[in-house]
């Protein structure tokens, strides 16, 4: 059976330039950066050079960006490390009720820490509004959250706008740009933002190696502690394969960003048309924003059948799809985003997320869309 995999947004194939630099780090370079001798400073060479080069791609100073174990500790080590640096200055955190469990959970963490947390709501788009922030901003606030672009439906944040209010007034701004990296086009020393989340398994890097820029001067207590490691910001010795495949995997990024956008806005195109000239537009429905979104991610409900049931027989097709978020993908419970968002009941239970990238074609993407033709009229045949 021809198998294809149309879940990018929950984990990327690695680039063939990517696993061959990691193999030769592998092959060649085994000694601790930490370490002062000759296998130590070449070591500490590889990971200052891949530094330099996401710090290039992403437009930040070298010394603002920490090297962590992938997008959900960048998350963590943001909202920690900031809520417990500033204490003693307030208590107050906002968020919205779209993010992802990265953030979500570690808000709710520190409600129990003795935070409090305000999670804004957002629109049927799934867009938040930038004065719903400024509304929600006390004296004690003292950091904002908000994703980049969302990774269950692709809508995309009013990032520079929000940024912009959280600077008049002094706030620490974290933006999850998890799913951004290599869709958009990002500087940090150019948005008004003072934390960033990278992962690189996202962008056909390797698992379990991400990025956090850190502006400078800007304090965060660290949550890993141990050695001197990253400016002492997370200890720990530096996972070098992973690191020179990241940095890899941010430079072709860079190099190939407006043809890959290209690439995944047209099979998106494609997906929708020949799905409407296969099961009929009323068939299905788009969820997030019709064109403020991510350009490899969109959602769609079919109200006839449940998720769970769509995505069992696409599998059986060979089809690799998900429902949302990979972290949570054995859970039945509707998607967080989508109830945020208020959509009909049928509609929340009948989502899937398709998320286009490398390797995949025109040609799987009519294949899809006749599979989805096929299950859908297989299922009323026994209604």
């Amino acid at each position: 059976m021809k198998h294809i995999y149309i879940d990018h947004a929950a984990s990327t194939p690695i680039h063939p330039e990517v696993a061959e630099t990691m193999l030769k780090v592998m092959r060649e370079q085994f000694g601790n950066a930490s370490s002062v001798h000759y296998y130590g400073r070449e070591a500490k060479r590889l990971v200052n050079g891949a530094r330099d080069t996401v710090a290039e791609h992403i437009g930040c100073r070298p010394d603002e960006l920490v090297f962590t174990g992938g997008g959900t500790e960048s998350d963590n080590l943001a909202l920690f490390g900031t809520a417990y640096a500033r204490k003693a200055e307030g208590s107050h955190i906002i968020t919205t009720s779209i993010e992802h469990h990265a953030v979500l959970h570690s808000c709710e963490r520190l409600e129990k820490d003795g935070f409090e947390v305000t999670y804004l709501p957002v629109d049927r788009y799934g867009q938040v509004h930038p004065e719903q922030v400024r509304e929600a901003i006390r004296p004690d606030t003292i950091l904002i959250s908000v994703m980049y672009g969302n990774n269950e439906v692709g809508t995309i944040q009013p990032i520079a706008e929000i940024g912009e209010i959280a600077r008049e007034r002094g706030i620490v701004f974290h933006v999850d740009a998890v799913q951004a990296l290599g869709a958009l086009p990002i500087s940090c020393r150019d948005l008004p933002v003072d934390l960033m989340s990278f992962s690189s398994h996202k962008i056909n890097g390797p698992q379990g190696v991400g990025a956090l820029y850190v502006r400078k001067d800007l304090v965060l207590e660290p949550m890993q502690h141990g050695g001197l490691q990253e400016r002492k910001r997370r200890a720990g010795t530096e996972n070098m394969a992973g690191i020179a495949g990241f940095a890899k995997a941010v430079e072709l990024a860079a190099a190939e960003r407006e043809a890959r956008v290209a690439h995944d806005e047209e099979l998106i195109r494609e997906l929708l048309s020949a799905l409407a000239e296969r099961i009929t537009r009323e068939a299905f429905h788009v969820n997030g924003h019709p064109t403020n979104r991510l350009p490899h991610i969109i959602n769609i409900s079919f109200p006839e059948v449940d998720s769970e049931t769509m995505l069992m027989n696409l599998d059986m097709e060979g089809i690799a799809a998900s429902s949302g978020s990979a972290c949570t993908s054995g859970s039945l419970e509707p998607s967080h985003v989508l109830e945020a968002m208020h959509l009909p009941e049928s509609f929340l239970r009948s989502a899937i997320r398709f998320s286009v990238g490398m390797g995949n074609t025109r040609e799987e993407i009519y294949e899809i869309a006749e599979k989805i033709g096929t299950i859908l009229e297989r299922l009323r045949r026994r209604k």
